[in-house]
């Protein structure tokens, strides 16, 4: 069971790496495929799955309060830490940012499918319609406050449209409109759906079937493994946060205390347990942070998160969750 739901995604990572050492991917080929995935095939997969979600049945807001609050813990438990690990401002933002957000777009959602089928997929996608936003938020607040340049003017109107211009969240608003429309439509006993206009839908529907492997073959491709020894405090710290402490903070609770079902803890273990998210790094190029050590951590979370998210599979099929 572990093996089937972890070793497809680390087949496909590792795919890309060896594409691009064998250099049938370039350098501008893995950037290019990334910004694609980013910019197309991931906002589709989204909006498609942000539209598939059943308002009635499939929104439990406890479950995504819960999931929410274990993130700004968390959040806050890395503004305290950082401080004792490292005192170069530049690095704590991006410290902090690595050990919150993880990639949950680019390899939660297809984790979570891959555990537990469809429910999982489902659970992991109406918590993407909160996560992302709020990953985006916190890594804005973060990287701003430990801005190198203190003096420089924080422009909050550039940072607020970087926000409302990023495709993911742009793609989860979209269908969260659409999805209203579509319920409306049913209180209103109004036979239209958008899978009615079949050529549209044929092709979204296609499009998002390209996103989770095409991402990840990019994931792979854009790995360099050229860890920087004045970095080897703050990668360890990070990579042990990110891929042990973090999933041991966010599932505890919910296996002692909430009951949750298979289909919502695959989505719980896919935005806890994996590694850190690819758009880290942008954004701490873009907000002055240290970039370097941000691509490091997205490069070792990734390889220590595939021995742990199988770990803490096995736990949790061993108990019963899965």
């Amino acid at each position: 069971f572990t093996v089937n739901a972890v070793l497809p995604i680390i087949l496909m990572v590792s795919a890309g790496y060896f594409l691009k050492r064998a250099k049938i991917i370039t350098s501008d080929g893995a950037r290019e495929m990334n910004k694609l995935v980013f910019k197309l095939f991931l906002p589709v997969l989204l909006f498609i799955n942000v539209y598939k979600i059943n308002i009635a049945s499939d929104i439990k807001f406890s479950y995504i309060l819960f999931a929410c609050a274990v993130v700004l813990l968390v959040f806050f438990i890395a503004l305290f830490l950082v401080r004792f690990v490292t005192d170069d401002n530049k690095k704590k933002g991006a410290l902090v940012q690595g050990i919150f957000r993880s990639n949950y777009a680019l390899i939660g959602i297809p984790l979570a499918t891959s555990i537990d089928g469809n429910e999982g997929g489902m659970y992991a996608t109406v918590l993407s319609a909160f996560s992302i936003p709020l990953f985006n938020i916190l890594a804005v607040a973060v990287l701003t406050s430990y801005s190198e340049d203190e003096k420089k003017k924080i422009d909050f109107k550039k940072i607020l449209l970087g926000i409302i211009k990023n495709p993911l969240i742009d793609a989860i608003a979209l269908g969260g409109v659409c999805l209203l429309i579509r319920y409306f439509f049913v209180r209103c006993e109004v036979n239209f759906r958008l899978s009615d206009v079949e050529w549209l839908y044929k092709v979204l529907s296609q499009f998002a079937a390209v996103a989770s492997p095409l991402a990840l073959v990019a994931l792979g491709a854009n790995f360099e493994f050229s860890a920087i020894p004045e970095m080897k405090k703050e990668i360890i710290f990070g990579t042990v946060a990110r891929c042990v402490a973090v999933p041991i903070i966010g599932l505890s609770p919910a296996i002692l205390f909430c009951g949750f079902s298979s289909g919502e803890f695959a989505a719980l273990l896919a935005l806890f347990g994996t590694s850190i998210a690819v758009s880290s790094v942008p954004m701490a190029q873009a907000m002055n942070s240290d970039a370097k050590l941000a691509g490091q951590l997205v490069v070792w979370t990734t390889v220590a998160s595939a021995f742990t998210l199988f770990v803490f599979i096995y736990i949790l099929r061993v108990i019963g969750i899965f």
